[in-house]
């Protein structure tokens, strides 16, 4: 499910960022950019992803920075000797005069900040803030994505009542088969016998009896009236519902497949290639389910 999500927080003179973008994906992947020295985050931070979603395709990004004045600087000597001999070699060839001390230490090199160890206690504090704002973010991911779900859920609601109905209207055109399926063979016995005594009325009928059973699809249609509820039952309970559903269409899909190679009227074809085409749509849509 697509979702956007930005935190900031600050800890011991560090301030960071942290912008987490969530996409479609049938599985869960985490895309992490953490700057240098953050690596250590990476385990919590997918442990965090983990518990939180089952699915979708996150980028998440740390940004940092340290704020101004809190690294001590010091001179760089060796710097500092190389451009005090250049400038005694320079006044020794043309006259100029001195160089002052603000100059010289504004020169690029000359001055550097020290980078500044942290404690165990510091750095344990920093992780645990930059944690607990990485959760906060998932957080207001989730809420982004959880208003998406709901708006799909009415379009899935839909897409199952249409299932519904087809499959009632399947079970309607099924019921009229035994008798339709008698009335043709009759007809081709006729067409094919017609100069030659008619057969048995008790052979007809085991012909008929043997058709029935091959283009029987009420099996089919049970089960997908089965599956219809069982998908609103998911739907409206709590947890992530992706996967089940996911699984659901490949069972629709399956019987709407059969139904297509059972049916003995043009009718019932329609039906199940229309049954079809709602599964995919069906299928789609659950893509972005948690």
């Amino acid at each position: 499910m697509t979702g956007f999500a930005r935190t900031e927080g600050a800890e011991g003179g560090v301030s960071w960022t942290w912008e987490l973008r969530s996409v479609n994906g049938r599985n869960l992947d985490l895309r992490l950019r953490l700057p240098p020295g953050m690596e250590r985050l990476d385990p919590r931070v997918r442990s965090a992803l983990g518990e939180r979603f089952r699915r979708g395709s996150v980028n998440a990004t740390l940004t940092v920075a340290r704020a101004a004045g809190t690294a001590p600087v010091r001179i760089n000597q060796e710097v500092l000797d190389q451009v005090v001999a250049l400038a005694a070699d320079l006044q020794s060839r043309v006259e100029a005069a001195p160089p002052r001390i603000d100059g010289l230490l504004a020169l690029r090199g000359v001055l550097e900040q020290v980078e500044q160890e942290e404690s165990e206690e510091e750095r344990a504090a920093l992780d645990e803030a930059m944690v607990a704002s990485f959760v906060a973010a998932l957080d207001r991911l989730a809420e982004t994505r959880a208003e998406e779900g709901a708006r799909l859920a009415g379009v899935i609601a839909g897409q199952l009542d249409e299932i519904a109905r087809l499959s009632a209207r399947a079970h309607e055109v099924a019921s009229t088969q035994p008798a339709a399926i008698e009335k043709r063979l009759k007809e081709q016995v006729r067409v094919v016998l017609e100069d030659q005594p008619s057969l048995p009325a008790e052979r007809i009928a085991q012909e008929v009896a043997l058709l029935v059973v091959k283009a029987d699809v009420r099996e089919e249609i049970d089960r997908l009236s089965a599956h219809v509820e069982q998908a609103r039952g998911i739907m409206a309970g709590d947890g992530a519902a992706g996967r089940r559903l996911d699984f659901l269409c490949q069972e629709f899909n399956r019987e709407a497949n059969t139904l297509c190679s059972k049916a003995s009227d043009i009718e019932l074809t329609r039906i199940g290639l229309d049954l079809k085409t709602v599964v995919d749509q069906l299928r789609e849509q659950i893509q972005n389910l948690e």
